[in-house]
């Protein structure tokens, strides 16, 4: 099989030349282009996913050999979510490269974290099935980076870190309202307000409400805890 001229682009920002290029082009095929001859990437993501489990697993017991279970398991989280794989994929622009149906082409799907997220996850596979475990994590540890060195600040939850201040002064959690949704509908924004029981409020957006959530309340919680 040829790749394209944008695959082989690709390859270079990925950092990996494929010996197999089908495995490439399924990586970058959403479900809504799937044909009777042509796969999805919906398989080699579900592969992807644990490929990536077990390199960052490893990365962070070598990283810090002192740390407890309770310890790296957020840290471990941060780094494989939905959110830090998009993030990834945007940087190599996966996107330019997703083979998509009309209908998630009109909508933005380029754009979306999810299929970004999912096509990051499905790379990792092909690359893993394409050169083996020791290519997969090379690429995995040199994509990701710095991330891995500067995880304790990505491994706290804003949301959980809020409740849990709020709590320990006896407040109830804290409420979470949706003020405005804007944007076209493929690429939509959130705005959402995040309230103390004593009143203090934040607000932030995002293109995901998960997202604005987490934003507000970090931002709400760094106020309070200057001010006390």
């Amino acid at each position: 099989m040829k790749l394209s001229a944008e695959l082989r682009a690709f390859e270079g920002r990925l950092g990996h030349r494929f010996a197999a290029p089908h495995l490439l082009s399924e990586a970058v095929t959403h479900a809504s282009m799937s044909t009777p001859n042509r796969d999805d990437n919906q398989r080699l993501e579900f592969l992807g996913d644990r490929v990536l489990g077990l390199v960052m697993a490893e990365a962070l017991l070598d990283k810090d050999r002192a740390a407890s279970e309770g310890q790296l398991a957020p840290r471990f989280n941060a780094l494989v979510r939905k959110e830090t794989c998009a993030d990834v994929a945007r940087e190599i622009d996966i996107g330019a490269v997703l083979r998509l149906g009309r209908s998630e082409m009109l909508s933005g799907g380029r754009r979306k974290q999810a299929l970004l997220g999912d096509a990051m996850e499905a790379v990792i596979a092909a690359v893993y099935l394409d050169a083996g475990f020791d290519t997969a994590r090379e690429m995995i540890l040199r994509l990701w980076g710095v991330r891995i060195g500067s995880v304790d600040a990505d491994a706290r939850d804003a949301k959980t870190a809020l409740q849990e201040w709020a709590q320990a002064r006896g407040q109830q959690p804290p409420s979470y309202a949706l003020v405005k949704r804007s944007g076209p509908d493929h690429a939509p924004v959130f705005t959402i307000a995040v309230t103390l029981d004593s009143g203090e409020t934040a607000q932030a957006s995002g293109s995901a409400k998960r997202q604005a959530e987490q934003e507000a309340a970090k931002d709400l919680l760094a106020r309070m805890e200057q001010d006390t």
